[in-house]
């Protein structure tokens, strides 16, 4: 739905306003470990999927390697469920989760996190001519999907409780098809996601966001297990880097029809 796409100016102020990692040149210090294993789930486009070849692309996979290449190591990249994401991460599977993982309170308990390398809203999409607004009384006794283990499932959750169906689902695209197909009434997810993953595609040519947009967390960052401090400084300063040298923006033009440094912040329509 290529006229429902988020507009071009509210896109670059949310990332202006919400990215802000710094424009020093600090060069990293030169790892000395083998490559960094880092988890992805490959089933969230544009941030991460498997293409047609059979390898892992999206944002998260080129800034992962940006990253590593600050950081003068290499990535080793291992799929994971994202509903065991967090799980494989502290049983020390591997080293890092660069898969669009949300700093909350809650996983902070478990785990540490860089600063965020991007930020944007939830949102609710839903049919054109269902005329819905995203609150309870209106959602009442409708299907609303959303991804196992989010953020955006705790808050459908703890904010409208058995007041509507939640179906829940492993990938955000199983979510989407099944709302395509008239299965289910909403989805509830990122927005970004939802606008480039979703409704510029065929498929979503007949949906629309609904409601407000909702702010959970504090921004998508590096997660990274507990009592690794100087890991933590090591990619602040290669995401600053990166940022500062320009990879970050050439990274973003990629996947997004917008800039990624444009100054001031508007609200999404």
């Amino acid at each position: 739905m290529r006229h429902a796409l988020l507009n071009r100016r509210v896109l670059v102020g949310l990332f202006a306003a919400t990215l802000a990692l710094g424009v020093a040149n600090i060069r990293p210090a030169a790892a000395t470990g083998p490559a960094l294993k880092i988890a992805v789930e490959g089933e969230y486009p544009p941030f991460n999927e498997v293409d047609k070849k059979g390898k892992l692309s999206g944002f998260d996979i080129d800034i992962a390697n940006a990253v590593c290449k600050q950081m003068q190591t290499s990535c080793q990249f291992v799929r994971q469920p994202w509903a065991l994401m967090i799980d494989g991460l502290v049983a020390g599977n591997y080293d890092l989760v660069i898969s669009s993982l949300s700093i909350t309170n809650a996983r902070r308990q478990r785990i540490d996190f860089s600063e965020a390398y991007y930020t944007t809203p939830a949102k609710f999409v839903a049919k054109k001519d269902l005329a819905l607004t995203a609150t309870l009384d209106a959602l009442k006794g409708r299907k609303v999907a959303v991804q196992k283990a989010t953020t955006h499932e705790r808050y459908l959750s703890s904010h409208f409780g058995s007041g509507v169906e939640i179906v829940r689902y492993a990938t955000l695209p199983a979510a989407t098809a099944d709302l395509a197909k008239g299965k289910v009434d909403l989805v509830f997810a990122d927005a970004l996601a939802l606008s480039q993953g979703f409704l510029i595609t065929d498929k979503g040519k007949s949906f629309v966001f609904v409601g407000p947009d909702l702010v959970l967390g504090n921004g998508i960052g590096i997660g990274v297990r507990k009592g690794q401090a100087d890991l933590v400084t090591q990619l602040n300063r290669a995401l600053t880097a990166i940022r500062a040298d320009g990879s970050y923006q050439s990274i973003g033009s990629k996947y997004f029809p917008f800039g990624l440094n444009a100054p001031g912040a508007m609200a999404m329509q």
